[in-house]
């Protein structure tokens, strides 16, 4: 049985991984869970769509101002010095260039870095691109946060996406519950695995041939 861990755990993990003095999006769903464990000794600066920067984590229960939201209608604190401004600016930031990093989530990678992550493409899904596109081309480097599988299974790591797709080679890192994976030119490389999962068992779980350049997490 392949080791997995908690939305918890991979947002610690993804929140390692961002440098100091960086400009970040978090996206809407799970990446929001990455502000929780920016290093407080660090300078990060997060961005949110609607028109905000110097986003903090979520408030604690009972201090919520309900004028202080992210893109996705959550409640969040603001941080000295944070600023504010119109969704034009904020797309203007976005478009060009001035994100380091941005975290979205996926339906699918492909192993060339396609990310389809605002519809599955079936009849009567609800498309929900927000400004997707917009961070995919935009943003330095494009982290994605997702679940290896689907809830039926399937790999969401795929030689193809099959489904509409968001940005064509724009992923730089998929953070999955079971391992980190970086995008090459030469498909997906695992760059850290959990627990006791090998490059053996991810080649299963995706169908994918893939290179290993992992440490082992004790």
């Amino acid at each position: 049985m392949t080791t997995r861990i908690s939305r918890a755990e991979l947002a610690r993990r993804i929140a390692a991984d961002i440098p100091e003095g960086s400009f970040v999006n978090l996206g809407i769903g799970a990446p929001t869970l990455v502000a929780d464990f920016l290093p407080a000794d660090q300078e990060i600066i997060l961005h949110t769509e609607n028109g905000m920067l110097g986003m903090g984590r979520a408030p604690e229960a009972g201090a919520i101002d309900p004028d202080l939201i992210n893109a996705g209608k959550q409640a969040v604190t603001e941080l000295a010095g944070a600023a504010y401004f119109h969704h034009a600016d904020s797309f203007g930031m976005m478009r060009g260039g001035h994100l380091d990093v941005c975290v979205l989530g996926a339906f699918q990678v492909s192993e060339h870095g396609d990310l389809a992550n605002w519809s599955t493409g079936e009849p009567g899904a609800i498309p929900a691109v927000g400004g997707a596109m917009d961070l995919a081309i935009g943003a330095k480097s494009v982290y994605v946060m997702t679940d290896l599988l689907t809830k039926q299974g399937g790999s969401k790591l795929v030689a193809a996406c099959s489904y509409p797709l968001t940005g064509v080679g724009c992923v730089t890192r998929v953070y999955t519950d079971h391992a980190v994976f970086d995008v090459t030119d030469r498909g997906f490389r695992v760059r850290e695995a959990f627990g006791d999962n090998t490059v053996a068992d991810l080649e299963a779980l995706t169908g994918l041939a893939l290179s290993d350049d992992s440490p082992r997490e004790d």
